[in-house]
């Protein structure tokens, strides 16, 4: 388990993380979310200790970064895969980091063949493409076998198999009773492997919710329902204290209720209805209406929004 309380970072007059708390539990697949410069990064440098909190404290299993034994065997963590050494293999990258952690060489044939780089681990890493670095870096982030794994965009430079890869493998590790942390620019993924979303912009906590909660818009829910008789049931909404609006001649859009709310009280004013549907906003939509004032560099065009209906 990761606990996050009170976390702060200043470099100089810039307040990167402010008063920062969440925590990170097991089993789950917690997304860390945030538009760039909101202080993800910063954040997560904090947990492993490589950068030293202003004040609160970042805590794995109850004690700091620092005063664990033997780290790589309960922390693991892909941070910048940029940062290897170019003229070693990424065989021996993993056999320098395996020795020096006391971990059984066997366990860097193991890792290897996990991510996938077997054909290429006797191969020098200045020739390793962007996807083949991150395959890496999470092989080193493997290699102790830990209970908490932190990965910082772990699907950059990936091909599409290779994100399916990723999704099956951070699954895979919550399912295992794992600590898994994701930080991630990319809403679809999220919205397809995160159980949880911590959302932060400017560095202070705008959203900790489950997936589901922050696609509800954590708590908002409209309804989209068409009948013959608008006028009939607008009113009978209004009566049972929901909010609704004509969107044309025979389609209302209900706030405050659910589906089933709305077919049942149809039903019991004998109002025919041919649509009833909830709408969901995709996590993209939800995240940018949650971050919209902690973006920092906007670009010059606004893109659309999409929603998506699901029948019932």
């Amino acid at each position: 388990m990761i606990e996050v309380r009170g976390l702060t970072k200043r470099f100089g007059d810039v307040l990167a993380v402010d008063d920062l708390s969440f925590d990170v539990e097991p089993g789950k697949v917690t997304g860390f979310l945030g538009p760039n410069g909101a202080g993800k990064s910063t954040t997560m440098r904090m947990m492993l200790g490589l950068d030293r909190p202003t004040a609160g404290r970042a805590l794995v299993n109850g004690r700091s970064f620092a005063t664990l034994a033997e780290p790589l065997r309960e922390v693991g963590a892909l941070l910048d895969p940029g940062s290897l050494h170019p003229g070693r293999t990424g065989r021996s990258h993993l056999r320098v980091a395996a020795r020096a952690n006391g971990i059984p060489q066997r366990r860097v044939d193991e890792v290897i063949e996990q991510v996938g780089l077997g054909s290429a681990a006797r191969r020098r890493i200045k020739g390793y493409s962007l996807g083949m670095r991150q395959r890496l870096g999470i092989a080193a982030a493997l290699l102790g076998d830990p209970r908490v794994l932190l990965f910082d965009e772990p699907i950059n430079g990936l091909d599409l198999d290779g994100v399916r890869w990723i999704r099956g493998l951070l699954r895979s590790l919550a399912d295992e009773g794992r600590t898994v942390l994701v930080s991630s620019h990319l809403m679809s993924e999220m919205e397809q492997t995160a159980d949880r979303l911590v959302v932060i912009g400017r560095g202070r906590l705008i959203a900790d919710a489950t997936t589901g909660e922050i696609l509800r818009g954590l708590g908002h829910r409209q309804v989209r329902v068409r009948t013959s008789q608008p006028d009939e049931l607008l009113a009978r909404l209004g009566e049972h204290g929901l909010t609704a609006q004509r969107l044309d001649g025979h389609e209302l859009q209900v706030e405050g209720g659910t589906a089933e709310d709305v077919g049942e009280l149809a039903n019991a004013f004998s109002i025919p209805l041919h649509h009833l549907s909830e709408v969901q906003q995709s996590l993209e939509a939800a995240y940018l209406e949650l971050t919209g004032d902690s973006v920092e560099f906007h670009g010059g065009v606004r893109q659309p929004v999409h929603t998506t209906e699901a029948a019932l």
